[in-house]
């Protein structure tokens, strides 16, 4: 009995010092991300992160107790290949799981959730393509050795260590213990006996969100994602329905004021037609850093600039999300990104939501959307097509030797594409989408200018764009033409800043072209899901389906910025600037007057969206 409960104890600690060991290795690999970490952060890391590990040594350990068992009454030579074949399996998942979040973090500054497994599986050339390839080496190299590393050991100290090939005496009882303790693992697992189980917020300790995120097992933060892609209906419940109702009424965009008694100004018309042709341009992971006409560096987007000069500039406008899938529902959709998933997982869903391009294709418009990537990325094509764009020119539609960046074609090769097709006939009224690609990792774009690649990548694209206009204003189609301008979500730069930060979310927008009456700053607090309210009034189009959109430009309507990071949210207005961690439910940043009335905002916003991402 004595052996069989050693390996069974045996099994469950190793696991745990495994757990452990990634740890300070995780600390150390991002050691960039935390100034001059102390030895005692290391143990507290360390200690308020046991509770994952407990939980996920019990889930990993409950197969091996009952191979145990089952080894009581099978000779060794059947039982021992697969306690082997399990331990391979999940030395190759752990290793796996652990490369993949160290590596992740620094670019996306949370523990590894569900997102990345979304974007290799719905292409993995384009979930590469973010990489260098000595990275992808590097993480192939580290992967084999882990794994090799934990099958050695698990298989030493573990499989090997019984040399006995005859079945013990007792085994009776000692089936009973090993099955009884196999058993007591939904201690850990659950997290005790509170009303409260086992969650990533537990091992939260500090105010320095790095420090709790450290604390955090990525097995156990993709495994709670993942419980998290469904029963939507149930998450973030932070008050009654009908409270939730009444917050989310008071947030909603208002009817335009239409007499002159009214204590509000109409919303100005800032259009000199409500049918000009739309060139729409969503700009790879811009910011607002990236302008001097925002306060930010020079020598970098100098087009935008200049446009910005020409047209209306929003000023304090801002992304809803971090990645492009979600981005590009809130910019077509104006629907709010989702903190623990992205609706373009679930095509179903997706195509139940309204669009900017649909509205504009029952009104009378052509709507044609190019990008230089491959446009079944994140379910990217479904997306589209179901938001009833005509056509898609995507990396396909480029010879092969012009698909020279990592994500196809350049940005240059898709801005002239553009450009030659809008010299031949048009159906007009147009839309013409275009996505921009090179401004994202691993920033190698034909055009030196800055040193920093990234902010080189930036400058590329810009002046890409800068061609693109230069050419479209020599067709004679300028006069009547709306060119809106707007990243599909924007860069942590400097990657000093947190991810929970209001600069992290800042963008530029800027409408142009020569269908604007005269050019202007917009200061009201906004994000992307207004684009559609916005844009839709400009053209005398109904937008009441869109009931997370406002219209930038009407006084009468709420002014405020909202947008998500995974499980957490940030509700912007004039008064207040706020970020909430859902995890550990507090807030993280709070400035300006008192932040109650912003948090309960941010709140219903999250209640109703979830409301409505379950019922679609």
């Amino acid at each position: 009995m004595k052996k069989a409960l050693l390996r069974f104890v045996g099994t469950y600690l190793l696991f745990v010092l495994v757990f452990i060991l990634q740890k300070p290795i995780f600390m150390l690999y991002n050691h960039k991300l935390l100034e001059e970490p102390s030895f005692s952060d290391y143990l507290h890391v360390i200690w308020n992160g046991l509770p994952l590990d407990f939980a996920v040594a019990g889930y990993f350990t409950a197969i091996p107790g009952l191979l145990l068992i089952a080894g009581l009454w099978i000779f060794p030579h059947i039982i021992k290949p697969i306690f082997k074949g399990y331990f391979a399996v999940i030395s190759l998942i752990l290793s796996v799981i652990f490369i993949t979040d160290l590596i992740l973090y620094e670019y996306w500054g949370f523990r590894l959730d569900s997102t990345p497994f979304f974007y290799f599986f719905s292409s993995p050339k384009d979930a590469f393509a973010s990489s260098g390839i000595l990275l992808i080496i590097i993480a192939i190299l580290g992967v084999s050795l882990i794994t090799w590393l934990l099958y050695i050991l698990f298989a030493k100290l573990i499989v090997n260590s019984e040399k006995d090939s005859r079945p013990p005496k007792g085994r009776g009882k000692i089936s009973f213990v090993l099955l009884l303790l196999t058993a007591l693992l939904f201690i850990p697992i659950r997290g005790g006996f509170t009303v409260s189980t086992m969650n990533v917020s537990k091992v939260y300790f500090s105010d320095n969100l790095y420090l709790n995120h450290a604390a955090i097992n990525p097995f156990f933060s993709l495994l709670e994602s993942l419980t998290r892609e469904k029963n939507f209906g149930e998450q973030y419940r932070y008050m009654p329905a009908e409270k939730a109702n009444e917050v989310f009424n008071e947030l909603k965009d208002k009817p335009v004021a239409t007499d002159s008694l009214s204590a509000m100004p109409a919303a100005p018309q800032i259009l000199t037609t409500n049918r000009p042709n739309i060139i729409f341009v969503v700009l790879e992971s811009f910011f607002s850093k990236a302008m001097t006409t925002l306060g930010g560096l020079p020598n970098v987007a100098v087009n935008m600039d200049k446009l910005a000069e020409e047209g209306v500039l929003f000023t304090n406008f801002y992304s809803n999300s971090f990645r492009t899938d979600r981005g590009l529902v809130s910019l077509f959709s104006g629907y709010p990104a989702q903190p623990t998933t992205s609706i373009m997982k679930y095509p179903k869903k997706a195509q139940s939501l309204p669009s900017i391009p649909r509205s504009l294709k029952e009104a009378g418009y052509n709507v044609e959307y190019y990008y230089g990537g491959d446009a079944d990325f994140t379910n990217m094509r479904a997306y589209l097509l179901s938001m009833g764009i005509s056509k898609i020119i995507s990396d396909v539609d480029f010879p092969i030797s012009e698909r020279l960046s990592k994500w196809g074609a350049h940005d240059h090769v898709v801005f002239n594409r553009l450009a030659n097709d809008l010299q031949e006939k048009q159906q007009e009224p147009f839309m013409k989408i275009i996505q921009t690609s090179s401004s994202h990792e691993p920033f190698i774009v034909p055009f030196e200018k800055l040193e920093d690649p990234f902010l080189n990548s930036v400058a590329y694209a810009d002046s890409c764009l800068g061609d693109f206009i230069h050419k479209y204003k020599e067709m004679g189609q300028w006069d009547n033409s709306l060119i809106i301008l707007v990243p599909d979500h924007s860069k942590r730069y400097p990657e000093s800043i947190p991810d929970l930060s209001f600069e992290r979310f800042q963008i530029p927008m800027i409408f142009t072209g020569g269908a604007i009456k005269e050019s202007m700053q917009i200061d009201s607090y906004a994000s992307q899901i207004d684009i559609a309210a916005t844009l839709l009034y400009q053209l005398g189009i109904a937008h009441d389906q869109f009931s997370f959109s406002k219209n930038i430009l009407n006084p009468a309507s709420p002014h405020f910025a909202f947008f998500t990071f995974p499980n957490a949210f940030g509700m912007i207005t004039e008064d207040n600037q706020l970020i909430f961690d859902c995890e550990s439910e507090k807030t993280v940043i709070s400035e300006g007057g008192d932040s109650t009335k912003n948090l309960e905002s941010g709140k219903a916003i999250l209640q109703k969206l979830y409301d409505d991402l379950d019922n679609r």
